[in-house]
């Protein structure tokens, strides 16, 4: 059975690869907007989109089994997406430091078959992990940001990378924060057929 990630994402390229499992990069060609019913709900929206990616990409690949995916940051009922610029990076930062937040990946697996936009296969579904930062000063967070790190993950940080000394400890899955739950996905592939060893 063909793979498909429906992603650009390098973390999940590489989190994906060790499966050991022959896949394809297709990533999604939509823009990452909600509807308006999950606006401002952050397992919502990431459970909306991940469904929303891999439908994208199986219309034009039947038969292929799409795996789509979406991260996004909640604190206090606010959604943290991917930071527009430098700016609003340092803005989200702030809302951390010093705080909980939650971490939610929507994952889903949709094939079609021979009819289009008809799902012949097709599950969704979420991972939350609760992260705890430490206090970050202004200074730190002009630091940060200026590595550019930053600017393409949701809430402005990415755990597995320098953002990870700021990060005091997690409640939850680990790869979950870093873009892709391994232990969900994986559960997922085999109830779906596929063969991981």
């Amino acid at each position: 059975m063909e793979l498909i990630l429906a992603s650009a994402s390098p973390r999940r390229r590489e989190l994906m690869g060790y499966f050991g499992l022959p896949f394809t990069i297709i990533p999604a060609p939509g823009p990452e907007a909600p509807p308006k019913e999950a606006e401002g709900e952050a397992g919502r929206t990431a459970w909306y989109l991940s469904l929303k990616k891999a439908r994208q990409v199986a219309q034009a690949h039947p038969e292929a089994l799409v795996i789509g995916a979406d991260t996004v940051v909640g604190i206090n009922g606010q959604v943290l997406g991917k930071p527009r610029d430098e700016a609003d990076a340092r803005r989200m930062l702030r809302m951390l430091s010093g705080r909980e937040h939650q971490v939610y990946t929507g994952v889903s697996l949709v094939r079609y078959g021979v009819y289009p936009h008809v799902d012949s296969y097709s599950d969704t579904r979420m991972e939350t992990t609760r992260v705890f930062f430490r206090e970050m000063t202004d200074a730190e967070i002009d630091a940060y940001v200026a590595t550019g790190e930053s600017m393409d993950k949701a809430g402005a940080y990415g755990y597995q990378g320098r953002a990870g000394m700021y990060v005091e400890r997690i409640e939850g899955d680990y790869y979950n924060v870093v873009g892709l739950p391994l232990c969900l996905l994986g559960k997922m592939l085999a109830e779906a057929g596929v063969k991981l060893y």
